[in-house]
């Protein structure tokens, strides 16, 4: 089973726009704070001691319903996919109610010295659940 995670969150201040929504570009943060947390609770470093870089590459993003200020959410983020070099994490935001909010995709590319490289063997196989 592939590596996921959830976080469960409430909708600050700070991430509404002038309307009591969220602020659209807002939503990328959560994704990037679930990607650290899956990242981290597979043990692969996350302060680049292993000369591997992660950028982001594509992100899509669909918004179906409403998140107001002070609701509580929560971000499911998954491996959606293991390509050579790239990952592909899928993402589902649910409302209070359960209810769809958000969905999306965000693919990050493998880079070793600015140029891809394969998915690090021990970091492919806790992305996509497997031992070694």
């Amino acid at each position: 089973m592939a590596a996921s995670i959830e976080l469960e969150r409430r909708l600050r201040w700070a991430d509404a726009d002038a309307a009591g929504r969220l602020h659209f570009p807002r939503i990328f943060e959560f994704i990037e704070e679930a990607e650290s947390e899956l990242v981290r609770s597979i043990e692969w470093p996350m302060n680049r001691s292993l000369g591997y870089d992660f950028p982001r590459v594509h992100v899509e993003c669909r918004f179906l319903r409403v998140l107001a200020l002070d609701d509580p959410f929560r971000l499911r983020l998954t491996v959606g996919r293991l390509g050579r070099s790239s990952i592909r994490y899928d993402y589902q935001v649910f409302d209070t109610d359960g209810e769809l909010a958000i969905e999306g995709t965000m693919t990050v590319v493998t880079l070793q010295n600015g140029k891809p490289v394969e998915i690090p063997r021990t970091l492919r196989a806790a992305l996509s659940g497997e031992t070694l």
